[in-house]
């Protein structure tokens, strides 16, 4: 599986109706299970960004439509980045020439 950042923002609407947001939440964590993947953390920040998200999924045409049905339900704005573990990372480095 391949780890995601997504990094989110609420829009007016999700705003609005934050007292909605844990079960928006759990929907999420639902939708994406239902595609394979997996929720691995979740935190609410402050700063750029309202809400950061770890999460995995079997291949990026997943997360990339997971990340369309968040957005497409108008509440978050979302970047999501492919994550490259430290193993990944040290052999990527490695192969430099």
């Amino acid at each position: 599986m391949t780890t995601y950042v997504m990094l989110a923002n609420w829009t007016e609407q999700g705003i609005l109706k934050a007292k909605d947001s844990p079960r928006r939440l759990d929907a999420a964590k639902k939708a994406l299970k239902d595609m394979s993947g997996e929720f691995k953390s979740f935190y609410l920040t402050m700063g750029d960004y309202d809400m950061v998200a770890i999460f995995e999924a079997p291949e990026d045409a997943v997360a990339a439509r997971f990340s369309l049905q968040l957005g497409m339900l108008g509440n978050v704005r979302t970047r999501t980045l492919k994550a490259f573990p430290e193993a990944a990372y040290r052999e990527i480095i490695n192969s430099l020439s």
